[in-house]
């Protein structure tokens, strides 16, 4: 079995949750993912993870790790986040704050078999889209009407 990281625009629309069900549920169900490492910074983010959480109800078998850009603050302590495993990679701890995310992303994309993105414009999202694309990654583009385009595969 394989894993999973996501690359998405942090105002996401709420439009693409059901896309993000129907591809993770596939994902998971033709046993070709049971590992997901999620970002925390933004609505895509926090779109999957919370349908994640949901999933595994039904899923049980399925792993979902937050990767940690910085350490939370104090008052992230309400969030749904961490009722998930977490690790804080040890580039993000020597990077300046401003490359975090960067290396963060970095790190996912070494550990993840497929992306799933929702990239509408140029940005972070987008970069590491093509980063993936190029690195020979299985790349599922959620578009802006719910349909999906599955990249290099």
């Amino acid at each position: 079995m394989g894993s999973c990281t996501f690359f998405g625009h942090k105002d996401c629309l709420h439009t693409v949750e059901d896309a993000l069900i129907s591809t993770l549920t596939g994902l998971i169900e033709s046993g070709q993912v049971n590992k997901f490492y999620i970002g925390n910074n933004g609505g895509y983010d926090a779109a999957v993870a919370k349908i994640l959480m949901k999933l595994k109800k039904n899923y049980p078998q399925i792993q979902c790790t937050l990767v940690l850009a910085y350490l939370p603050k104090n008052e992230d302590t309400g969030s749904f986040y961490f009722e998930m495993d977490s690790v804080y990679p040890e580039e993000c701890g020597t990077a300046p704050r401003k490359f975090a995310i960067d290396r963060r992303n970095h790190w996912m994309l070494k550990k993840c078999d497929y992306v799933v993105t929702y990239v509408e414009r140029c940005g972070g999202a987008a970069k590491f889209k093509n980063i993936a694309q190029k690195m020979g990654k299985r790349v599922i583009e959620l578009a802006q009407n719910e349909e999906k385009k599955e990249g290099p595969v």
